[in-house]
């Protein structure tokens, strides 16, 4: 498996295309701001063939040039039910954004815990990871050890908790659940550089153990 990693806009969010070493089928992972400028480049450079986006949720600044990515290459785009209304009218969930008012879209497939997604020879099971957001997912490649978390949890940190739909309760027992996956698991989050599993003991306990919001 082949990730690049390409922080965009103002707080460095980690966009992720995901591909494999001898297919060209790609996958975009939260397009956030400027964006569509580097999926153009990556594509042409590399020769790959875009298949879908994929958000962890829809924060504006995951999903900015979700929009214009889908409509330049004819993509679906796949995300969790509970966070759509947001993806059609950015800026409906409360959050303030510190970028110019961008296009909505329509998710084509919504995803929900235990589905399987799949890039060119890796399936990727979707784990429902509410807490930051009520609709907030990872992604996970048992085959290759590798998780995408989103904004569900950094290296040391978890996702805000202080934003408009964000639910501490929920975000608990997301944490918990992530906790239980192989401890060599490699994760690779919506911001910062990557972790991995067995360096973030607190997963389990987050709550007593007070770990920060970001």
């Amino acid at each position: 498996m082949n990730i690049l990693s390409f922080p965009t806009g103002p707080y460095a969010t980690n966009m992720y295309i995901i591909c494999c070493k001898d297919i060209p089928d790609a996958v975009i992972v939260d397009p956030g701001a400027k964006s569509f400028e580097m999926v153009l480049k990556t594509v042409q450079e590399h020769s790959l063939k875009p298949i879908a986006i994929w958000l962890t949720h829809s924060h504006w600044d995951h999903i900015v040039d979700a929009a214009k990515i889908k409509k330049e290459f004819s993509l679906p785009i796949y995300m969790h039910e509970e966070d759509r209304g947001n993806l059609e009218k950015p800026g409906s969930d409360g959050v303030p954004m510190a970028v110019p008012v961008f296009e909505g879209t329509t998710p084509d497939h919504l995803i929900k815990d235990g589905d399987l997604l799949t890039v060119g020879n890796f399936s990727f099971k979707v784990i429902h990871t509410p807490g930051h957001t009520p609709g907030g997912v990872c992604f996970y490649c048992q085959k290759e050890k590798t998780l995408f978390s989103g904004d569900t949890f950094y290296r040391g940190l978890i996702g805000s908790l202080s934003l408009p739909t964000s639910q501490a309760e929920r975000m608990w027992q997301s944490l918990a659940k992530i906790a239980t996956l192989p401890p060599d698991t490699i994760v690779f989050p919506g911001h910062g550089p990557s972790t991995i599993i067995k360096d973030e003991p607190w997963l389990s306990n987050a709550k007593k153990m007070g770990v920060v919001h970001s």
